[in-house]
């Protein structure tokens, strides 16, 4: 099953597998205070980093590529807040439907690399279009917050080969810092690490589980920030 197969057909079952991921909201803050700002979560998913955000900035757009994800995004913060301060729109990140100069903060999680990984035949226009439309988006002094994979079932950062030149061109060609964490998913079992990690990971993953006994399945992170 393809990754876009994935998203628009176990989309409940992807939720299961990241909700067990920590809270991000720190490390945003840290790079970026977000209180009561206009903020773009970019390929938004399921609502990883946009439920982080919601209480607390001013008004929230949600893209993503895939409706049924969007559709458990919505359900999340629906339940979690009175206030309606976000919209959700299916949206590729090449050609937003989003005002010039209308955020201030772009996050963005595991998700440009979709189009940017070095297996896709256009992967540099990819970016160059994708970071035009950010630019174009975002106000001046705005901040754009980046997180992708450093490696899943890895304890020290191990990104796979066909991401190492994207990362480069994001710190080398468009002025990017970068940093790296753990966002290991804790399970209470082994058995429910394997259920909710193989359907998206594959055998090379739920094969270290079960050699290394894991309940916590250890990951690392890569965050790339730039203000502008």
């Amino acid at each position: 099953m393809s990754i876009d197969e994935i998203y628009d057909q176990q989309a409940k079952a992807y939720e299961a597998m990241v909700s067990r991921q920590p809270d991000l909201s720190d490390i945003i803050q840290g790079i970026r205070p977000y209180k009561g700002l206009d903020v773009l979560d970019l390929g938004a998913g399921s609502g990883r980093l946009s439920t982080l955000l919601a209480g607390d900035v001013r008004s929230l757009m949600c893209t993503d590529i895939s409706q049924p994800m969007l559709n458990i995004l919505d359900e999340k913060l629906f339940e979690a807040y009175d206030s309606h301060n976000w919209t959700t729109v299916v949206a590729d990140h090449r050609n937003l439907p989003v005002d010039s100069s209308s955020v201030d903060l772009i996050v963005s999680g595991w998700s440009i690399s979709y189009l940017t990984n070095s297996g896709e035949e256009d992967c540099h226009e990819n970016l160059r279009l994708v970071m035009a439309e950010l630019q174009r988006v975002l106000r001046p002094g705005g901040t754009i917050f980046i997180m992708e994979t450093m490696g899943t079932g890895t304890e020290t950062p191990n990104p796979p080969n066909f991401l190492t030149d994207y990362y480069a061109r994001l710190e080398q060609e468009y002025g990017f810092s970068h940093q790296w964490i753990r966002t290991d998913y804790v399970f209470d079992t082994v058995e429910e690490a394997l259920q909710n990690t193989g359907f998206f990971f594959g055998e090379e993953l739920t094969n270290k589980i079960q050699a290394n006994q894991w309940s916590t399945v250890p990951e690392c992170a890569g965050i790339w920030w730039k203000h502008v």
